[in-house]
């Protein structure tokens, strides 16, 4: 990106500086981008002006003794809530007189700077620029009221006495009043005239008109300031739990009631009831548990429920016995919580040494000396993970049966308890009983701290000891504890991003100035961080550039919507598809024994292996389960997208390939870098390798013995169809009535991608057979209108089956011929001239010799004389008969036969049905290479294989028959395989060999083409290998693709929170209020510190694009 490019271009910058009044002054249109007339301005003057206007009138009689404070804020509330109600009926009048336009369920943003025309100062069009009104009826009442509410308490809060009386002096006054009412003037106006468009844009549409709600209820939120001793009264109700903690008479109760209700809500209550409904009713009928999605079935299968159950009861009789029996003197340094809170030292001391081995850094900084140096391979890695995994069932132990009970244990002894329970112990000790389930590890922190105050701390003195009991103290100390943790993040953050910004030679010059500003004022900036920390709201670096500032409250998600509901789908999204199932079963591992950290909701994790970036994203925490979201990113990297790429390779190249003779305890050399490397994960998924073809597929030996091999691999595909073929009727007669038809249904085509009917082509002339040229188009040819060129790329195949009574083409479809009858009888077909069939008299039949042989008899319609008798016979002497009579007796269609070994030989001397192989297999042969019966080419086997068949006399006969052209297809591109993997691996030392290698293709395999329907469904069924073949025009070579599923390692890592949230934040400002979606703008270029670019594509549509996102996965970590 060039240094002079503006971080906004003129067009944008003139529509922010519209934008951006109106936003501060809450919706009146000042600088409208064109020559208005002047009473526009001031309609939007007066009406701005009339809350103050009215909360004038009941400020003055105030003042003057004539009413007193609540009788003056009712009258200017009902004052306001008239005049609301004549602004929005004059809309509706405006509107009703105006032409109806049907409204759009989208707005346009850009709409604003349409330049208007007005006829009036109170026309139609005027008022319908000035007070555009509400969608809904509903809003236009309650809006109303609301403004009347929002002016009779601004009107309350600012009278002058009450202000002097605050803060007894009248200057404060004086500005309180001022700026006070300009506060409720913005207020008013964006609730019941215009509103402006908010720079905290959370939905991409505002369906339910909730934007104007937001600057009232701030004015709401602070007003209200005065009225909390009251509102104290009203959050103590909500509170559910604790409420009825406060009212339980019995001390024994309350903590049982605060132990089991707290544990049931950390429990991941949703999916366990599921499950549980779903297994009582597939019980009922009959069904197998194994139908439950997501595979809820074996995570809350009956000893999960006898686990939780146990665990209840436990915890239960522990409380009561250490709550009814044990002593309490808690001053005492003796005491038994005292003593509890030593073990509790002593266990968090353990947890944290046993979590910070399981990960490849220890603080992010030193190398983990027990982490394996360097590993390749997944057994490698196991084997040197051994005892980290045994280490890892230790810590689980830990921290999900002893901890808990350790803690509650402490908590059940604390005296607090033993009295009259106040509203502080009611709402303390409700949320320490669940926080030691639903996130133990930072419960059990906390309680260490609480523990070594007060061990430390003996005075009783001290306000800490005097005036704040345990579960307060906790509570505060939780506080402190999240705040902190969000503090050092974002200062992490902000210095991130002052330093990509000085290390980025491109745009020094212009981000030097507030670097340096930034230093200056570094206190200032610093209290923007402890702001951004205290109000949990990300920090927002303006576009990315060191200019800071306190972002608005957000969902831990950030997104609006449902999680994994939106995704740029393409033809890569499979390959994600297929790995997710794995990849969750490795993260269960690794959660659970501690590699990837402090699992916090809102943490965010980066996978990389080979081309594929995988975002993980924990969205809930709780006891023994966590539910996440995996992103998958685009595969076709771009320069920005390479570029990050690149350095994230780097990073985990440096923590987990190190030499073996590397220091034990190096420095991680990235520190600076917002991803922080993990561990990896074994996860069975598709390798993917390219390689260059150059020599094998141009080299004239190779292409010469192709044509030779292609005989033999249509042979024994066809005779393995055949074979199926057979036992599938024979199946399908056993089960009809013997004197019925039965329709025979074959086994369907496991290769052949989904093609269309050919498009008839003009007469045929020695011209047109020039176009089918050696020129190569790309991976997959197109299609020649008009052409002696027939591009199978689309055709609907039917049911694959044997001999129908519907005829193709001039025959007719409902009769049945006598044909079709022969095959009853096992006689062979006759030798038919297709062209001539109908002037063609009756020709006799030609009898198997064999009884069997009609096992394994071609269809009626593949006999064909299509081809001239001298070219038959000329390529008759190409059919290899030896291999034809090693496949027959390699067929298990006879092996349940009696005398199998002699039915095999009577069929192999049939040379009636052996002619009609040859007639079948040669007539395929010749369709592949065209008239000339010449050496192939590169271009000629890369269109083929492409399904792009030369002209000849078979092919129209050919794409009659789409069962016989998929099968060819599938001998030629099989064949295009095995002269591969002769060139790579050798040659063919005999018929069992080739055999196998066949077999293997046929089981293991998927060799087709990337763009097929059916290589998705292969990867999605998870075939073994898939290949394809493609040609690259930039460099001119023809490459090979191979797809190997393995179990192979991904590396994973963690990213610093608060510097995605930021910049997320700064996505969500930048597109939906200022509307920058220039795609070379600055804050999208690629940065190696930030990852900017990655993690502007791992946003939610339609800000980011990843191609692949999940719905929540819930992960059982125990």
């Amino acid at each position: 990106m060039s240094p002079d490019v503006p971080l906004l271009n003129d067009y944008k910058q003139d529509f922010f500086l519209k934008r951006f009044p109106q936003t501060v002054l809450g919706g009146p249109r000042f600088n409208l981008g064109h020559c208005a007339p002047p009473y526009i301005y001031v309609n939007q003057i007066i009406l701005f002006l009339m809350p103050w206007v009215l909360g004038g009138i009941g400020t003055l009689l105030y003042q003057l003794g004539i009413l007193e404070d609540y009788y003056t804020a009712a009258l200017s509330g009902g004052l306001m809530l008239f005049t609301a109600f004549v602004i929005q009926f004059t809309s509706l009048y405006a509107r009703s007189r105006w032409v109806t336009v049907e409204r759009m369920l989208t707005t346009d943003i850009l709409a604003e700077e349409d330049e208007h025309e007005f006829t009036s100062c109170a026309g139609a069009e005027t008022i319908k620029f000035l007070i555009p009104g509400k969608k809904h009826t509903a809003n236009t009442v309650f809006h109303s009221f609301l403004a009347g509410l929002v002016c009779g308490l601004g009107t309350w809060y600012l009278l002058p006495n009450r202000i002097t009386l605050l803060y007894s002096s009248a200057g404060g006054t004086v500005l309180l009043f001022f700026f006070g009412w300009m506060t409720l003037c913005i207020g008013e106006y964006s609730l019941i005239v215009n509103t402006a468009t908010e720079t905290a844009t959370f939905q991409t549409q505002d369906t339910y008109e909730i934007t104007p709600l937001m600057r009232p209820l701030y004015i709401f939120f602070f007003v209200s300031i005065d009225l909390a001793h009251r509102l104290l009264i009203m959050f103590i109700i909500s509170t559910g739990t604790a409420v009825t903690s406060y009212f339980i008479p019995s001390t024994v109760g309350v903590v049982l009631f605060m132990t089991g209700l707290g544990f049931l809500l950390s429990l991941n209550l949703s999916e366990i009831v599921f499950g549980f409904k779903h297994s009582v009713t597939g019980h009922r009928v009959g069904t197998k548990s194994k139908a439950l999605p997501n595979g809820l079935a074996k995570q809350f299968a009956w000893k999960e429920y006898l686990f939780y159950s146990i665990v209840l009861v436990l915890a239960l009789l522990e409380t009561g016995l250490l709550h009814h029996f044990a002593g309490f003197s808690q001053n005492s340094k003796n005491s038994p919580q005292a003593i509890v809170g030593y073990i509790l030292m002593i266990l968090f001391i353990i947890l944290w040494i046993l979590k910070e081995i399981q990960s490849v850094y220890i603080f992010g900084i030193f190398r983990n000396p027990i982490y394996p140096k360097h590993v390749q391979t997944v057994t490698l890695f196991l084997e040197k993970q051994t005892k980290l995994m045994k280490i890892g069932v230790v810590r689980r132990i830990l921290i999900n049966l002893v901890s808990p009970f350790a803690m509650i244990a402490f908590l059940s002894l604390d005296s607090s308890l033993q009295g009259l329970h106040s509203v502080s112990v009611s709402i303390g000790f409700t949320r320490a009983f669940r926080m030691v389930w639903q996130n133990t590890e930072n419960a059990l922190l906390e309680t260490v701290i609480v523990s070594s105050v007060h061990l430390l701390i003996s005075n009783t003195d001290i306000w800490w000891n005097r005036n704040l009991d345990t579960g307060i103290r906790l509570l505060l100390v939780g506080i402190m504890r999240d705040r902190l943790i969000q503090f050092i993040s974002k200062l992490q953050f902000a210095v991130t991003v002052l330093l990509a910004s000085w290390t980025e030679k491109k745009r020094r010059k212009s981000t030097t100035t507030l670097c340096v500003l930034n230093i200056v004022f570094s206190p200032f900036v610093l209290v923007f961080i402890v702001f951004s920390a205290l109000l949990s709201s990300p920090l927002l670096p303006l576009f990315t550039l060191p200019l800071f500032l306190v972002g608005f409250p957000r969902p831990i998600q950030s997104w609006p919507g449902v999680v994994g509901t939106t995704a740029c789908v393409c033809a890569d999204t499979v390959y994600y598809y297929q790995m997710v199932p794995s990849l969750n079963t490795a993260l269960q591992s690794a959660m659970a024994a501690g590699s990837l950290g402090l699992l916090l909701p809102g943490s965010h994790y980066l996978g990389r292996f080979q081309d594929r970036l995988i975002w993980i994203m924990i969205l809930e925490c709780g006891y023994t389960y966590c539910c996440i979201n995996i992103k998958g990113l685009e595969l076709q990297e771009t320069s920005c997208h390479t570029a990050e790429a690149r350095r994230v390779d780097e990073v985990f190249e440096g923590a987990f390939e190190q030499e073996e003779y590397a220091r034990v305890c190096s420095i991680n050399e990235h520190f600076g870098n917002v991803l922080t490397p993990c561990t990896v994960l074994p996860v069975k998924l598709y390798s993917d390798a390219r390689n260059v073809l150059s020599g094998i597929i141009d080299s004239h030996d190779n292409l010469k013995e192709f044509k030779g091999d292609l005989v033999k691999v249509l042979v024994w595909i066809l005779l393995q169809y055949c074979s199926r073929r057979s036992n599938m009727q024979e199946n399908v007669h056993k089960t009809e009535n013997k004197g019925k038809a039965s329709l025979i249904i074959l086994p369907p085509l496991n290769t052949s991608p989904q093609t269309e009917s050919p498009e008839d082509t003009d007469s045929l002339n020695s011209e047109n057979l020039d176009d089918w040229s050696d020129d190569v188009f790309g991976e997959e040819a197109t299609i020649k209108k008009g052409k002696e060129e027939k591009v199978l790329s689309g055709i609907n195949l039917p049911i694959p089956g044997s001999v129908e009574s519907q005829r193709v083409g001039k025959h007719s479809t409902g009769t049945v011929t006598g044909n079709s009858l022969y095959q009853a009888v096992a006689l062979g077909y006759p030798a038919t001239d297709k062209g001539k069939q109908e002037a063609v008299a009756y020709i006799p039949l030609m009898e198997f010799s064999c009884s069997h042989s009609h096992l394994l008899s071609v269809p009626e319609e593949w006999i064909s004389n299509c081809l001239p008798n001298s070219k038959v016979k000329e390529m008759s002497s190409l059919f290899p008969e030896d291999w034809y009579h090693f496949v027959l007796r390699q067929l298990e269609c006879f092996h349940s036969e009696e005398n199998a070994s002699n039915v095999v030989e009577e069929i192999a001397k049939d040379r009636v049905l052996k002619d009609f192989y040859v007639q079948a297999v040669m007539t395929c042969y010749f369709s592949l290479f065209g008239v000339d019966n010449m050496i192939p080419s590169p271009g000629h086997i890369l269109r083929v294989y492409s399904g792009v068949f030369p002209w000849s006399l078979a092919l129209d006969w050919l794409t009659e028959k789409p069962e016989l052209f998929q099968l060819a297809l599938k001998a030629f591109r099989y064949t295009l395989k095995l002269m591969i993997d002769k060139a790579s691996l050798g040659p063919i030392e005999d018929f069992k060999e080739l055999t196998n290698c066949l077999e293997e293709y046929e089981s293991d395999w998927y060799i087709g083409l990337v763009s097929d329907e059916k290589w998705k469904e292969a990867i999605l069924q998870e075939k073994p290998y898939l290949f394809s073949l493609g040609y690259d025009p930039n460099v001119g070579v023809y490459t090979g693709r191979v797809l190997t599923l393995q179990e192979l390692l991904i590396q994973v890592g963690k990213l610093n929170a608060e510097a995605v949230r930021g910049q997320w934040a700064n996505l969500s400002w930048e597109l939906l209020y200022a509307t920058n979606d220039d795609e070379e703008r600055y804050s999208i270029q690629a940065h190696p510190l930030l990852l900017r670019n990655l993690t502007v594509q791992a946003a939610d549509p339609p800000l980011g694009y990843p191609i692949y996102s999940s719905k929540p996965l819930h992960i059982h970590l125990f």
